[in-house]
């Protein structure tokens, strides 16, 4: 495969968003996690509340700190590698970032300082209300960020002046009926992949024997809110699949690996699309199924990349597979979700090793979800960077040579690895030392006097839970 400005625009492109995203994803939820404990706190009184809540606050400065930074660089590129996608569609996507960072960004950012710096400062109700701004702002940005890849996926309420894309009509472009969908089902995303990680927090302390009551609360919280989220998101996820059916059938027949139009169309489960010979090695399927899963029925007509010209195909591998890994962690999450209540019914849920392992070994399965899923939208839009409107070798800068987009591309493994992995580092010695942080050594306690801690400070977990 030749190294051109356009492939390597493409891998920097991949390799980036791929590390932004995780971040926006978590931050999003935990802001909504961090409400939501806030308000159990100021409702009940309860000082476990307030544990949890000061704990996870401090994984959330330090995830929408990471989220800032890669988020910056994501706009910078776009000038750099993308300058002719900037300037033709420059007229919308511009108010569309602008939007963004003028009024949910400032949002999240000024009350994040009250969040951070002013619990002792504010009312409590004020306090809550700040955290809730917090959490609307997280979901505000996301808004004007889908609206923007939406635009992009399906363009609407546009017109083209001079070669340049001019709005025509906001009200189509930031409230048409595919982002009404697609950013519901990114919000459920993050809220899930923020569940799936306070809940196996919580199964990782009561494996461990430590903080076993704030455990009991990210476990039994974590899997209440993931429980009752993921039908939503199926549902939602459901109404993204006929999106997609409609408005971008090429990219629906590559998920789907169907290189033929069928009557009726077989559901193909897993195999290794060969998109040299244009056929399904090592297929499983299932008859009929694909007809009903695209319309309903079960002898419906479903068209296949056949229909459409070679050029235009996108790439197959990655759609195929990246959407069965997304809904595959879905089945995980739900597969859990089930066992774990059945579980707490049976009043077996903290005592159950097996289970506290596998909702430990979890942690990661929204981050992959949210990542399988991008990949799916993202690669299954091509070759057009705005779909149907322009391609994406013809938005690349047209200065743009091969040794730059590698020496920009190396810099950026090399900068994102010493980062990533300090911040990871740091987040990871967060959730192990727990509510309450590694405990320093104490003054005076000396094997005479093993008591002395008492007068001291109080215990950072304990049965009272007030």
């Amino acid at each position: 495969m030749e190294l051109d400005p356009v492939f390597l625009s493409r891998i920097q492109f991949a390799f980036l968003i791929s590390f932004h995203i995780i971040f926006p994803a978590f931050t999003i939820g935990l802001a909504a996690w961090l409400a939501t404990i806030e308000g159990a706190h100021l409702a009940t009184g309860k000082a476990i509340y307030r544990r949890v809540f000061d704990f996870w606050l401090r994984v959330f400065a330090v995830s929408f700190a990471m989220g800032v930074v890669t988020g910056i660089v994501m706009a910078f590129q776009f000038g750099t590698n993308w300058g002719v996608l900037a300037e033709r569609s420059g007229p919308i996507q511009g108010p569309l970032l602008g939007y963004e960072a003028f009024t949910a960004f400032m949002l999240e950012a000024t009350f994040f300082g009250v969040m951070l710096l002013g619990r002792e400062r504010v009312s409590p109700r004020f306090y809550f209300f700040a955290c809730c701004m917090v959490s609307l702002g997280t979901m505000f940005s996301s808004f004007w960020i889908l609206a923007n890849n939406s635009w992009m996926q399906v363009p609407l309420g546009h017109t083209v002046v001079d070669g340049r894309f001019v709005p025509a009509d906001w009200k189509q472009i930031v409230l048409g009926p595919v982002q009404m969908v697609r950013w519901p089902h990114m919000l459920l995303a993050a809220f899930l992949t923020t569940g799936m990680c306070v809940a196996a927090t919580g199964a990782w302390y009561l494996l461990r024997g430590v903080h076993r009551d704030e455990g009991r609360v990210m476990l039994h919280w974590g899997l209440g809110l993931v429980g009752v989220l993921i039908p939503l998101q199926m549902y939602v996820g459901h109404l993204t699949g006929l999106y997609v059916l409609e408005h971008q059938p090429a990219k629906f027949a590559a998920i789907e690996a169907r290189w033929q139009n069928q009557q009726p169309a077989s559901e193909v489960l897993i195999a290794w699309p060969d998109e040299a010979g244009e056929r399904n090695l090592y297929a499983i399927t299932v008859p009929k199924l694909g007809s009903f899963i695209a319309s309903g029925n079960w002898t419906s007509a479903e068209v296949g990349l056949e229909s459409f010209p070679r050029e235009d195909w996108p790439p197959v591998l990655i759609p195929f597979f990246g959407f069965r890994i997304m809904v595959g962690m879905g089945l995980l999450m739900s597969a859990l979700v089930i066992v774990g209540h059945v579980l707490r019914w049976r009043r077996r849920l903290e005592s159950s090793r097996w289970f506290l392992w596998g909702m430990f070994l979890s942690f990661p399965s929204g981050f992959v979800a949210v990542l399988a899923g991008w990949f799916t939208a993202e690669v299954g839009r091509q070759p057009w960077v705005i779909y149907g409107l322009l391609r994406t070798k013809d938005a690349v800068t047209p200065s743009l040579r091969t040794e730059d987009v590698l020496f920009s591309l190396s810099v950026y493994v090399l900068v994102y690895a010493v980062v990533y992995s300090f911040g990871l580092y740091y987040i990871y010695r967060l959730l192990r030392d727990g509510p309450g942080g590694a405990q320093p050594p104490i003054a005076g306690a000396t094997g005479s006097r093993p008591l002395a801690f008492a007068v001291e400070r109080e215990p950072s977990t304990g049965g009272d839970q007030r």
